[in-house]
């Protein structure tokens, strides 16, 4: 049994270097509110999916070095992202800590597996066949999952399992990873200890 729990699980993180300048707020308890604005429309098209379908209320803005490419842009927006549900999450008491899912679309079916572990390890294989979508190089969406692994401190496994179209392949990916980290984060009213067997997770 999930519910929301009395203190609100929110976080707001800002990130600035030399290539980009970077504001995520995020409330874990949301309803899937998103205000995204990278400047990458395919971009800001999967973190919105995200938002959606991990109930998460998301407002992220990012400008940056993108007359060099999207890298450090898809690249910090993941580690900020990661940090701010670090932060929100604090000790990690009561949650599920796990998460999986699988989410389809049309022919493609990805596959996503997450523990909220504190030691940040990853895995994707997305199987992209194109260099672009839209104005984004599919290796930088690869490089997003592994980039949000280390924000957050989490193991993250992400595979696509089959698909033909590469813009299916990714947001099939986004939505898997949206529906793990929902499972992931929910509470459990019936514990509220730091679900390790070490007792803390940090």
């Amino acid at each position: 049994m999930s519910t929301t729990p009395a203190a609100p699980r929110t976080a707001t993180i800002t990130r600035t270097t030399r290539e980009t300048d970077i504001r995520v707020e995020l409330g874990l308890d949301g309803s899937g509110t998103a205000s995204i604005a990278t400047g990458l429309g395919f971009f800001d098209h999967m973190l919105t999916a995200l938002a959606t379908h991990a109930r998460i209320d998301l407002d992220l803005a990012c400008t940056g070095d993108l007359h060099v490419d999207d890298h450090h842009m898809i690249e910090d927006c993941a580690l900020a992202l990661g940090q701010a549900f670090d932060a929100a999450l604090g000790e990690r008491r009561g949650i599920n800590r796990f998460g999986s899912a699988y989410a389809p679309l049309d022919e493609s079916l990805c596959r996503v597996v997450i523990d909220l572990s504190g030691r940040p390890s990853s895995v994707v294989s997305l199987g992209f066949t194109r260099e672009t979508l839209g104005d984004v190089a599919t290796e930088n969406l690869s490089h997003f999952f592994s980039s949000f692994a280390v924000g957050a401190r989490c193991t993250l496994h992400v595979d696509c399992l089959r698909g033909e179209n590469d813009h299916h392949r990714a947001e099939a990916a986004f939505k898997a990873f949206a529906l793990a980290l929902r499972q992931a984060v929910a509470i459990d009213a019936a514990n509220n200890r730091v679900p390790s067997t070490k007792g803390t997770l940090s």
